[in-house]
């Protein structure tokens, strides 16, 4: 079962069948993702083998080998017996190595215009009444969230973001984006005063996509992206 923190449409993205050829590394990367976006929190369970393998369109074998891999690189725990399975380990290892400047300025680029583009386009839309419910429950959890939790749930707003887009091809390049942007992040403490503010963009940026403010929407995730963007190139630079 996909765990609750997800929405359906966003675990049917994240857990969507991998390319065939490289079923192997496909499958370590989609695992990677979930959890480094959060979808399964530190601590919590990935679905079973058999339901990872039908939903991925691989054999469990293949599964198997990728949670090995996984297991190996310490970001999940096998447990055996009646309450066993494979959780999420926590906490969970931080990235090391160099940051290639160009790579980080093209990530950052692209973030921009999907992110934006995301909010206007949700903006623009006559929004349903589950779609606006679901951006309000993904801005509350964040607001007030404790420290250890506040950057997966962050995660998870600016996805549901995307999702209320209307566009379905746009939450898969945002949640491959945001997988890349949140290695980075998590080679660096959260900062208190960067949370409220954090907090307060969000507030903003809902805000005007519920009123169908398209522009005003665009505007705040761009001023949103910016201070991530300072903090990362302040601690990777």
């Amino acid at each position: 079962m996909i765990p609750a923190a997800s929405s359906p449409d966003l675990g049917r993205t994240v857990y969507r069948p991998v390319r065939g050829g490289n079923a192997l590394e496909d499958t370590v990367a989609r695992l990677v993702q979930t959890v480094r976006l959060g979808v399964v929190a530190p601590g919590e369970s990935l679905p079973s083998e058999r339901e990872l393998a039908e939903r991925y369109g691989v054999s469990r074998d293949t599964v198997r080998q990728a949670i090995g891999e996984l297991a190996d690189a310490g970001y999940v725990v096998r447990r055996r017996g009646r309450y066993g399975g494979t959780f999420v380990a926590d906490p969970l290892p931080v990235p090391a190595g160099p940051v290639d400047a160009a790579e980080l300025e093209d990530i950052l680029g692209l973030r921009r215009v999907l992110e934006a583009g995301a909010a206007r386009a949700a903006a623009s839309q006559a929004l349903t009444d589950a779609a606006r419910s679901a951006l309000e429950q993904h801005h509350r959890a964040t607001v007030g969230a404790a420290e250890g939790e506040y950057r997966r749930l962050d995660s998870l707003l600016h996805l549901a973001i995307a999702e209320a887009s209307g566009i379905p091809s746009l939450l898969p390049l945002v949640v491959e984006n945001r997988a890349r942007i949140n290695a980075w992040l998590d080679t660096f403490p959260l900062l208190p005063r960067n949370i409220e503010h954090s907090d307060a963009q969000h507030e903003r940026i809902v805000a005007a996509i519920l009123a169908g403010r398209a522009d005003a929407a665009e505007a705040a995730v761009l001023e949103h992206l910016a201070g991530s963007e300072a903090l990362l190139r302040g601690f990777l630079g």
